[in-house]
């Protein structure tokens, strides 16, 4: 499940890089205010995911997915370049994603917390 949750965080990810280009440098309030709830569930989701996935691994599949998202609309939305070149490096980008998922054990240890130490008395 915690990588569903990874996965939909990224693909909101996707929404706000997108949204960023329609809020006009955030002067135009629609785009904005969606680009704004796209971001807060983005990181909601992927804070979620963090409990039990290792960080470096998480954030580096959720920029991922956002990276390749993105460059995906671009090309389909704003008529961005296809070259094999592009491709190719999302495919680069695509591999990194993929081993991480597969090397990544399931669980992950939390942080320990130190307790204080009670003080010892002077007797």
């Amino acid at each position: 499940m915690d990588w569903i949750i990874l996965v939909l965080a990224g693909l909101f990810e996707i929404g706000w890089a997108v949204g960023l280009k329609f809020t006009d440098g955030f002067t135009r309030p629609w785009p904005s205010v969606g680009t704004g709830i796209a971001m807060f569930i983005s990181f909601g989701l992927l804070s979620v995911a963090l409990k039990t996935l290792p960080l470096g691994t998480a954030y580096t599949v959720w920029t991922g997915i956002g990276a390749i998202g993105t460059v995906l609309v671009g090309i389909a939305l704003f008529g961005e370049s296809a070259a094999a070149s592009r491709l190719a490096c999302m495919g680069l980008i695509m591999a990194g994603i993929v081993g991480l998922k597969l090397v990544t054990p399931t669980g992950v240890q939390q942080p320990q917390t130190v307790a204080a130490e009670p003080e010892a008395s002077n007797r």
